[in-house]
């Protein structure tokens, strides 16, 4: 609807003056009296066409009069336009989004941009947990939005597989499978591992091999724990996502990239740009070239990497695979990290604007109105999968992407599994199945859709029915906001407030009446469009459409 205006704007405009300029704006306003779109078009073009606002306004507004498709086409202030449309408009879109079923908002305004999305990678030490969940959720919407409206996203997660944690993963299982084995261990080491999850693991290892890891020499015998640890985590993790609906197209590896000689590549590229020297029997990355505020260590003195040295060759890959768009989701506490990643990419001359950072911020479960503890390596883990156990996928997913991503998350238990209006996920699935109840009385009346003529649209008079249709056309426009923003959140408040009219609407009209046949299969129609926005609405979040509740 927005384009058509603008496009019939701008015939006016050529109408008066060729040299026209074409950077106005068509938006609806804020205040409903004062029609259902506005443009400044006619101050944007007073310097080019050397004419008051006020003239160029009245200019387009007798042109616009005389199309049937609007009502009115008022002047207001110094030279604002406000449409008022004919009815019948929204009447051609109404039919539209009943068309298009679950394609309906789709668009190619993405250009196929290949977009990376980097969410979750959390370490391969132990279940994922809230926090993963919160960023599964977010990352997996932004995808499907991304996805939705024409770009070309790719959903990764970055396996860190080697290094320290790796090493103190292995030695946790070791002391739970001696443990398994009669051996005491006085003093369980601080730094280890404690979840229940590494005495699962050491049995299910102990099925396998019996005692048999005890006559392995002690590397041999750590480098099976960590070989059957990461196998078995991994399997844990993808099982847990699996169950929260949240899928990978690519797991990248650490160890592979070690393998693969992609960190020695890097480290060469930094050398011979010249950015890296020699201090202490250390090798820097002379990043505050970059903007950084001091210079990083890349290899330590005992000739192992920093973390930074396959965080940068990671990037390296990300960078060599041509995407457009790179998006990190990372928790608050990566700030510092990111400088360090971001001076690299300049070292390295590449595009920085490419790469994006999205930080979620923290969480708080409360139970009872008290925060839940949630302590890793103390082995008390609100898990994911212990979250979906309380308040299923669907709410999950919802109280995750409600919030803006830059927003802390006080995320309520017992909210989260009400069955009532007051859960915002309850709410909009409601209405989605309170709609699949009133078509299935409308059959048993004789009232079915497919008897619909489109001429009974006409019946649809009342202000709430058309503001139906205005707010379902919003998802397009809501859908590009998300996608540039990254804030799926938005998708999350627009099917609330779409569910929120139609409880009201059904509350103050009687859509199914066989004394009025045409009427009642128009406000079949009507609704039946409803629940078409409100299905892929959440979808696109990851949330299901339960026919009845």
């Amino acid at each position: 609807m927005k384009t058509k205006i603008y496009n019939d704007i701008i015939n006016s405009l050529i109408k008066i003056n060729s040299k026209f300029n074409d950077n106005f704006t068509v938006e609806i306003p804020n205040i409903v009296e004062h029609g259902d779109f506005s443009s400044n078009a006619a101050l944007i073009n007073a310097k080019n066409l050397k004419m008051k606002p006020i003239d160029i306004a009245q200019k387009i507004a007798d042109d616009l009069s005389k199309k049937k498709e609007y009502k009115s086409v008022e002047i207001a202030g110094p030279g604002f336009l406000n449409f008022k449309l004919a009815y019948s408009l929204y009447y051609k879109e109404l039919q539209g989004i009943v068309e298009a079923h679950d394609k309906y908002g789709s668009s190619n305004y993405g250009k196929q941009k290949k977009v990376l999305i980097e969410f979750i990678s959390a370490n391969p030490t132990g279940p994922l947990n809230v926090v993963s969940a919160r960023a599964g959720a977010y990352g997996d919407s932004l995808y499907r939005i991304m996805n939705h409206i024409g770009f070309e996203p790719f959903r990764e997660f970055y396996v860190n597989d080697a290094g320290n944690q790796v090493d103190i993963l292995a030695e946790s299982l070791e002391i739970r499978y001696r443990e398994l084995h009669g051996h005491v261990v006085e003093d369980f080491p601080f730094e280890a591992y404690h979840g229940e999850y590494l005495k699962d693991l050491a049995s299910e290892l102990s099925t396998v091999e019996g005692t048999k890891l005890f006559h392995m020499t002690e590397e041999d015998r750590l480098e099976r724990m960590r070989i059957f640890a990461l196998d078995a985590i991994h399997k844990m993790q993808v099982n847990s996502l699996n169950r929260f609906d949240v899928h990978f197209d690519n797991w990248m590896s650490e160890k592979k990239l070690r393998s693969e000689g992609i960190l020695e590549e890097a480290l060469s590229y930094l050398a011979e740009a010249g950015c890296t020297y020699d201090k202490d029997d250390a090798v820097f990355f002379s990043s505050t070239k970059f903007g950084d505020e001091k210079d990083r260590v890349l290899i330590k003195a005992d000739g192992n990497p920093t973390y930074l040295v396959p965080d940068i060759a990671y990037h390296l890959t990300k960078y060599n695979r041509g995407f457009d768009i790179i998006i990190d989701v990372l928790g608050p506490d990566h700030h510092g990290h990111v400088s360090k990643l971001r001076a690299a990419m300049k070292a390295l001359e590449l595009d920085g604007s490419k790469l994006e950072v999205v930080y979620l911020q923290h969480i708080n479960l409360l139970q009872d109105g008290e925060v839940v503890k949630m302590s890793k390596r103390a082995g008390k883990i609100v898990s994911m999968d212990e979250l979906l156990d309380e308040v299923g996928k669907d709410a999950a997913r919802y109280f995750f992407i409600n919030r803006k991503p830059s927003a802390h998350l006080d995320f309520d238990l017992e909210l989260a599994k009400k069955k009532s209006s007051e859960n915002p996920v309850f709410y909009c699935q409601y209405a989605y199945a309170r709609i699949n109840s009133i078509l299935k009385k409308a059959k048993k009346a004789k009232l079915s859709l497919k008897k619909f003529d489109v001429k009974n649209l006409k019946k649809l008079k009342k202000i709430d029915e058309i503001n139906l249709v205005k707010k379902m056309m919003d998802l397009s426009s809501i859908l590009k906001l998300c996608a540039d923003n990254r804030e799926p959140h938005r998708l999350a408040a627009y099917v609330h407030e779409l569910a929120g009219m139609f409880h009201k609407y059904y509350a103050k009209y009687k859509i199914i009446d066989e004394e009025k046949a045409e009427l009642s299969l128009a406000r079949l129609y009507l609704i039946s469009a409803v629940q078409n926005v409100i299905s892929i609405s959440l979808y696109l979040m990851g949330i299901s459409s339960p026919k009845k509740m």
